[in-house]
């Protein structure tokens, strides 16, 4: 399935660009995540699994467990703080 994949903040940053369309297997936000992993390189870094990453699924945050579907657009960015 086709899906939209936004970086954000220190993640695009490190990768480079803002966004993707890619053509995934997965089925949840967390096997696409993985699949973004295996990757290697600067995606193996910034999305590792040591590392506090927020995920929204079509702009609503979302555990990893979360399925996707055809044209959905995932959301991943670093915890942010404010005040």
């Amino acid at each position: 399935m086709k899906v939209h994949v936004k970086y954000f903040a220190s993640i695009r940053e490190n990768l480079g660009t803002g966004g993707e369309a890619l053509e995934t297997k997965a089925g949840t936000l967390g096997a696409l995540r993985d699949e973004l992993i295996a990757r290697g390189g600067t995606h193996a870094q910034s999305l590792a699994r040591g590392r506090a990453v927020r995920v929204a699924l079509n702009q609503l945050m979302s555990g990893e467990d979360a399925a996707l579907s055809e044209g959905c657009e995932v959301a991943f960015f670093p915890p942010v703080t404010g005040g």
